[in-house]
């Protein structure tokens, strides 16, 4: 009987410390799993934006420019547990612009004058945008998959997409490479210039615009006009990206990114006069001979890069370049730099310069020289060839510690920027950023 029960309490130790042995071998495997976003952040970005020009296409290619824009936009990143993150983005942006408000230059009570606001409905719009995206990360950060879905609309325009990504990271972390598609389905409700729509299912000639006020120059006053009969577009793209760790200083990267656009990829409402027709006017206003005439088709490549480089605990070098090509005949090249100097923990300040250079676009010509005769034309100065410096200047504060406090938000960082652009021809603008980040508590 003792021999027994000495056999029974062997066996109870042997089994019992052999399961410890197993769970302890077990839990020696288990890697610590960093959570890829610790607490909710939230940002809060705002901007102001002002430009001017005198090449305004909404007046076929001349008259001002002048637009004021201001925009506010909430971020909100939830870690829904340790390797999914769910990102919510909202914006609103208000603008008002004398360019736009010539789509109707007759509603005011001012002579018509290109370079002269109207006060009609054109004059300011509101865009919203609401953006939801959802990221999942592998237990060991090496595979990170993502999909997204957003609306945005106006008071012409409406958009839906949906979109995906995927990053690996191999080689210790040290290299990554990236593949991303998105598709966005647009409906316009097209507006089209005020002396148009008479001849379009009204009465032309006789329609009060033109009885109540003199047209001078060609009083025969008969433009070439038809509504668009699609006004849907949609947008296909396709990215591709690797980024390499070179040096424990340096890091580089490269892009390529494909573009496919469908539909109605004229906007309705910029005019375009023929040099084959003569000029009518009413009061200072040159009455449209068409509205601008694009494909209904556009593929677009970008390839990039970019090499970051570390100096030391000051300054670091951002540089980036990229060559741009699309089947309309544009060809542009962009080149910039960033020089990020850490004054102090908290603080740092980043100046940066950017270059831009294009061809014009196959179907553009300044105003007054398309001709009626040609199937597409564009007097829009963005399609044109033209050159532009951009320079900016920003500063970041840091507080990793989030001594300040919103209710259960703490200041993880400030940030403001200002850019000037200015092109070779009338146009530039500039634009003030802000941005501010908070994290839970």
């Amino acid at each position: 009987m003792k021999n027994q029960l000495k056999n029974i309490i062997l066996f109870i130790c042997v089994f019992t410390f052999a399961k410890v042995s197993a769970q302890t071998n077990q839990d020696s495997t288990k890697v610590y799993k960093k959570r890829v976003l610790e607490t909710t952040e939230v940002d809060f970005l705002s901007s102001y934006y002002t430009q001017s020009g005198d090449n305004a296409a909404v007046s076929g290619g001349i008259g001002t420019e002048a637009l004021t824009d201001v925009t506010g936009t909430i971020i909100v990143a939830i870690p829904l547990n340790d390797d999914d993150v769910l990102t919510i983005d909202a914006g609103v942006s208000a603008y008002t612009s004398a360019s736009s408000s010539n789509v109707g230059p007759f509603d005011g009570a001012q002579p018509a004058d290109p370079f002269v606001a109207s006060s009609g409905a054109s004059s300011s719009d509101v865009w919203t945008n609401l953006t939801a995206s959802y990221s999942h990360s592998s237990d060991d950060r090496n595979n990170i998959w993502s999909a997204k879905a957003s609306v945005s609309s106006e008071y012409d325009y409406f958009s839906a997409g949906v979109g995906g990504s995927y990053t690996k990271l191999f080689n210790e972390k040290n290299t990554e490479v990236s593949v991303n598609g998105n598709v966005y389905i647009d409906t316009w409700s097209a507006i089209y210039p005020t002396e148009l729509r008479p001849f379009f299912g009204g009465n032309g000639i006789n329609n009060s615009l033109f009885t109540q006020n003199t047209i001078t120059g060609n009083a025969n006053y008969s433009p070439r006009f038809t509504p668009f009969a699609n006004e849907g577009r949609n947008s296909y793209s396709l990215g591709f990206g690797f980024s390499q760790i070179l040096h424990k200083n340096v890091q580089g990267s490269l892009a390529l990114d494909f573009v496919q656009q469908q539909g109605l990829l004229s906007t309705p409402f910029q005019r375009v006069y023929f040099a084959d027709v003569a000029d009518s006017f009413i009061d200072n206003f040159q009455l449209a001979d068409a509205v601008e005439r694009l494909p209904d088709a556009r593929f677009k490549v970008a390839v990039g890069g970019r090499l970051n480089w570390y100096l030391n605990e000051t300054f670091t070098v951002r540089t980036f370049y990229r060559y741009y090509f699309d089947d309309w005949g544009i060809n542009s090249h962009t080149a910039s730099i960033e020089v990020p100097i850490k004054l102090t923990n908290k603080f740092t300040l980043y100046p940066s310069y950017r270059f831009y250079n294009q061809t014009a676009a196959d179907y553009f010509a300044p105003a007054n020289e398309n001709l009626s005769t040609a199937d597409f034309y564009t007097s829009d100065f963005d399609l044109s060839e033209y050159s532009a410096n951009q320079f900016g200047f920003g500063v970041s504060y840091t507080d990793i510690f989030t001594n300040a406090h919103i209710w259960k938000f703490g200041l993880k960082s400030i940030d403001l920027k200002f850019y000037q652009y200015d092109r070779d021809t009338t146009f530039s603008s500039s634009i003030i950023t802000a941005g501010f980040k908070f994290v839970m508590d």
